[in-house]
């Protein structure tokens, strides 16, 4: 029995036990062992981590794909997991111990604090997995992998070794982005652009040879820079080969400011003659773009601040060298000084000796950890680095073959873009919470990388004794007792970015290295699902291991989708106070209406826009069809054993079964084409219009009616499309479904497990033995349920009658609202020059469509009387006579003005939009939000003007 009231909290604690007792979502289900597999892994969420908007629209697309193809009869494989989130776990921990007033991690040691990381990850570590259950993500729970769990960190080290051995790991002195308080390289995607008003300084730099004096241009070089205080590592000046100022200084040199030291003149690309004085100074130690200047012209790399962001003069040789009498002194007095700090002292003794021309206001972007929220440096260090140049030409092949492709197609523009121009990536981080480097460096700094502490020991003790280092004597004493090697090969304490073990989730949580038979029977993977931010950091990651340790692409299709902004568009943050919770959101209005809303709103390459509100819409959605299902249940009408719908004889259960075949085959389409919003639209108007409004609209006579072939036949064909509808709608709305299954008829088995609409096996000849019996209350229903073929139930006849009808109520209602006639008023209709079929139609359905359209007669006639609006509905005109109803030429005016607000309305949209400095200068949503307005306006101005025909006509 269908409970009054849809109450979704209690439906979704309930289902989920039945889920999980059940075991519906495990891949490998012993009846499905010869069935295709379809696996999806799951971009794993840091451990850390909680349920946020992105999250749930990417989850929830997922879980689209999954049950669609579970239904489908494939043995689905969605492959759940965690990150173990490097930099914010270890920040996590240490917040809890600082909290606790308990020693830091350096106090407490390695090992102790690793085993306080693991605590709380055993403690807290599974709060996001519980979330994604609340949001029903029909994942196996029971293949739950985590990237530090032993399997996959035995992956990670063999990876590493072997890229080592190939020559595609190694260690090199580059530039980082470096975060000074937490003190470790990080990634691009932890570096947050923040918009800074700053300044812009610009310096003179006297040149060589020629008397310095602020007067005399001639005498100095201005650059402009926002960081004077690196102008100490300052090693060039670099103008471009054309900018014709400059041409006759290419080749000399300038003296450093403060410092006494020659840099040389530069001529190079980078430089633009159009921004400052078209001179620009090249510090390659603290700046990427300089960093490549610096390579291109062989310039030395001077480090100027240390790992905390201080000045580090003293004993920097390289600094020292060149400096003019005095210099020791000079670089005590600047030792140590913070970097902003120093900027201002080193500004001051700038302007002192008249090597500062002139301040500007500027507004920049600088880079600030996402986590520290610290400014990021550019730091000269050691770090590992896996040639991604050499592994990413396969990966850009197999997009180019199609091997893999990227929907939205456009994406596939911005993945070659990054992969053609890809860089060294750096992989070492300096922490302790990660994967640690298996690299141990001997006495003298050699190298040896090794899957285990005893393969390395082996090894170095191997290349000592060839070296003569140690006597072979002292080898064998060294390797047999652990004691006597005790510090002669220390551990990198470096660990592996994070992005490193996620590059390997879509074969290593299969079981590789292992020759497990998951392996073998998931991979490759077929969907991934994930946000444009990361095609770079982990799609791109997974496609460059994927193919060179496995030889096949990682997943033949890339969706990518795009943000979830506020309903005005903006982008969501705490700091402006419009994050909406969706954890709050599924307590207030249920997951399925949140899945639905989002779902709704994911079209591709599109971002979406979300309120409350229209979540509330679509739980307004849930109870709607909750109601049409118990409206169902009050009139009896169940499932009947046997039933094929195919076989019906009344016109409107024949229609209806015409339209379920028609948005069976849309949804089925448009989710195969990743189409997810025309998906749910399509199974949103279907339910709500087709079934609600409709269907269950005109089949009141007969359920009213008496008993009879009609009757049952049609409470037979209710339970059925109700059935498909469930169908259909479970990968959107798990939830709302399972339990309007579950309770609607005794059933052998969950609706996450029944077969998606196909073919009917049952004959018409069964069909006529159950028209002719009476109802049938709570059937048995056999374990193989008849199901849909699209094509099966094409009926155009009965689709053109009760498509007429369907659009001639329509087409009243819609002009009688146009023209505000309130909808107690009844208003005659006239059918002109009719065909004799249209005649029986209105004939046979004449009570209904007076009813429906509010009208007080139906009449025919071979011409439109006098004062009437006339509308085409399928090809025949139809007439309503407004005469004495409304004055015409009063709405006429009222339409007249109405248009007059849209032009309006649309010109001053189109003088915004074709402002260049408004379109530039405003924020994205506010951009967004002038063009729904147009487009809003626009649509109003076309009803209007349809509106204006029509009184044209009647007048």
């Amino acid at each position: 029995m269908i409970e009054k009231n849809y109450q979704p909290a209690d439906i979704e604690h309930r289902m989920a036990q039945v889920w999980e007792e059940s075991g519906a979502f495990k891949a490998g289900r012993p009846e499905r062992k010869d069935a295709a597999p379809f696996t999806i892994v799951i971009p794993p969420p840091n451990v850390t981590g909680s349920l946020h908007m992105g999250h749930a629209l990417n989850n929830t697309l997922q879980d689209i794909l999954c049950r669609f193809e579970r239904m489908r009869g494939r043995d689905v494989l969605w492959q759940p997991g965690t990150d173990h989130a490097g930099i914010a776990t270890q920040m996590v921990v240490e917040r809890q111990l600082m909290e606790r007033q308990e020693p830091g991690r350096r106090d407490m040691g390695r090992a102790k604090f690793l085993e306080r990381v693991w605590q709380w990850k055993a403690e807290s570590g599974g709060t996001i997995v519980n979330q994604l259950k609340r949001l029903g993500a029909s994942c196996d729970w029971s293949r739950e992998r985590f990237t530090m769990d032993e399997g996959l960190s035995r992956a990670v080290v063999k990876v590493f070794v072997e890229l080592h051995r190939q020559g595609l790991i190694y260690k090199d002195k580059r530039l980082v982005n470096w975060d000074p308080k937490l003190l470790t390289a990080i990634s691009d995607l932890e570096v947050q652009q923040v918009e800074v008003r700053g300044h812009l300084w610009y310096l003179r730099y006297p040149i060589e040879g020629r008397s310095f004096s602020p007067e005399d241009p001639k005498s100095f070089i201005v650059v402009a820079t926002t960081r004077p205080e690196t102008m100490l590592g300052d090693t060039a000046v670099a103008v471009h080969p054309d900018d014709e100022r400059y041409t006759d200084l290419v080749g000399q040199h300038v003296i450093l400011p403060l410092v006494g030291r020659k840099i040389p003149i530069v001529a190079d690309d980078y430089s633009d003659p159009e921004k400052g004085s078209g001179a620009v100074k090249v510090t390659p130690a603290h700046d990427f773009n300089d960093f490549e200047i610096g390579k291109r012209h062989g310039l030395p790399q001077i480090s100027v601040l240390d790992q905390e962001g201080c000045l580090s003069l003293s004993g920097n040789e390289d600094y020292l060298r060149g400096l003019p009498v005095g210099a020791d002194e000079f670089a005590a007095e600047f030792q140590g000084i913070e970097r902003f700090a120093a900027r201002k002292k080193i500004v001051a003794r700038l302007e002192e000796f008249g090597f500062l021309e002139r301040i500007e206001p500027n507004t920049h972007m600088v880079p600030h950890g996402d986590r520290s929220g610290v400014v990021i440096e550019p730091y000269l260090t050691d770090q590992w680095y896996v040639d991604a140049h050499t592994l990413a030409q396969p990966a850009i092949a197999a997009v180019r073959s199609g091997e893999t492709t990227f929907v939205p197609r456009n994406w596939e523009k911005t993945y070659f873009e990054w992969m053609e121009n890809i860089q060294p990536w750096c992989i070492s981080r300096q922490l302790w919470w990660g994967h640690q480097i298996p690299a141990w460096y001997g006495p003298d700094g050699k190298v040896f990388v090794a899957e285990t502490e005893e393969e390395a020991v082996g090894n170095a003790l191997g290349y000592y004794v060839e070296q003569e280092v140690i006597t072979p004597e002292q080898g064998h004493d060294m390797a047999v007792d652990p004691a006597k090697r005790e510090g002669f090969i220390t551990r990198d304490e470096d660990v592996l970015d994070t992005w490193f073990s996620s590059a390997l989730w879509p074969f290593s949580t299969l079981g590789w290295p292992d020759d497990a038979p998951e392996v073998a029977r998931y991979y490759p993977t077929n969907t991934l699902v994930t946000g444009f931010d990361i095609i770079f950091f982990w799609v791109a990651r997974m496609m460059m291991m994927g193919l060179h340790f496995m030889k096949e692409a990682p997943f033949s299709t890339v969706y990518i989708h795009r943000l979830v902004r506020d309903e005005k568009g903006a982008k969501m943050s705490k700091s402006k106070g419009n994050v909406i919770d969706p954890l709050g959101v599924i307590d207030e209005y249920g997951a399925d209406a949140l899945r639905f809303a989002l779902t709704r709103e994911a079209a591709q390459g599109h971002d979406i826009r979300l309120s409350p509100h229209l979540v509330e819409t679509n739980r307004n959605f849930a109870t709607k069809f909750w109601n049409a299902c118990r409206f169902a249940e009050m009139n009896e009408c169940v499932k009947l054993d046997g039933f094929d719908p195919k076989g019906a004889k009344e016109t409107l259960n024949r229609w209806i079964a015409h339209e379920t075949s028609r948005v069976t085959r849309e949804v089925t389409e448009t989710i195969e084409d990743h189409r997810f919003n025309d998906a749910a639209a399509a199974i949103y108007r279907f339910v709500w219009n087709v079934f609600c409004d409709w269907y269950l609209e005109l089949a009141k006579p007969v359920l009213m009616g008496e008993e009879g072939a009609a009757k049952a036949e049609t409470r037979a064909m209710i339970a059925w499309t109700r059935d498909e509808i469930l169908k259909l709608l479970h990968p959107f709305m798990p939830f709302i479904t399972e339990e309007l299954w579950a309770v609607t008829a005794k059933r052998d088995g969950l609706l996450v497990l029944a077969p998606w609409p196909r073919k009917s096996g049952v004959t018409g000849e069964q069909l006529a033995a159950i028209a002719t019996a009476g109802p049938v209350v709570d059937p048995i229903i056999p374990p193989v349920i008849a199901a849909l073929d699209a094509d099966e139930f094409s009926d155009p006849a009965a689709e053109a009658e009760i498509g007429w009808v369907v659009d001639l109520v329509t087409a009243m209602r819609s002009v009688k609202a146009e023209m505000n006639i309130p909808p107690s008023t009844l208003t005659p209709l006239v059918i002109v020059t009719s065909s004799d079929e249209t005649r029986d139609r209105a004939q046979r359905w004449n009570d209904t469509i007076k009813r429906l359209a509010r009208l007080s007669d139906i009449s025919f006639a071979d011409a439109a009387p006098e004062g009437a609006m006339q509308l085409l509905v399928r090809g025949e005109v139809v007439a309503l006579p407004l005469k004495g109803v409304i004055d015409l030429a009063a709405e006429r005016a009222r339409l007249e003005k109405e248009l007059g607000k849209a032009d309006a309305d649309i010109k001053r949209v189109d003088a915004k939009l074709s402002n260049e400095k408004f379109v530039a200068n405003a924020p994205e949503e506010l951009v967004e939000e002038e063009k729904e307005k147009r487009a809003a306006a626009t649509e109003r101005r076309a009803k209007i003007l349809e509106a204006i025909e029509l009184l044209k006509r009647a007048s």
